[in-house]
């Protein structure tokens, strides 16, 4: 789907500085622009959130909790050995 949209000319500008300097397209670079900007703000929100569920020493303290709770539920007696830049190998622990 294609749509237009209605952008100043600086930007413009700006925008089409930047295709040049990357080679590019234009709906690359917004799409990319866009995904970076959705990301921020997501970011954004949840830390505003955490300010919020901070500020209720109540709610801190039972998050706090949950996550004492939690803590190592993960430790299955394996460890993790890092055979490349991406692949893990679990092997397990010597005795």
């Amino acid at each position: 789907m294609s749509a237009t949209v209605r952008i100043n000319p600086d930007t413009h500008a700006k925008l089409k500085a930047l295709c040049d300097q990357t080679g590019e397209t234009i709906p690359t670079v917004l799409d990319q622009a866009i995904e970076h900007y959705r990301r921020q703000r997501f970011l954004e929100d949840c830390s505003q959130a955490y300010g919020k569920l901070r500020a209720d020493p109540k709610a801190w303290q039972e998050v706090l909790a949950e996550r004492a709770e939690l803590d190592g539920t993960l430790s299955d007696g394996l460890d993790v050995v890092v055979t490349s830049k991406t692949k893990t190998k679990r092997t397990s622990k010597s005795r």
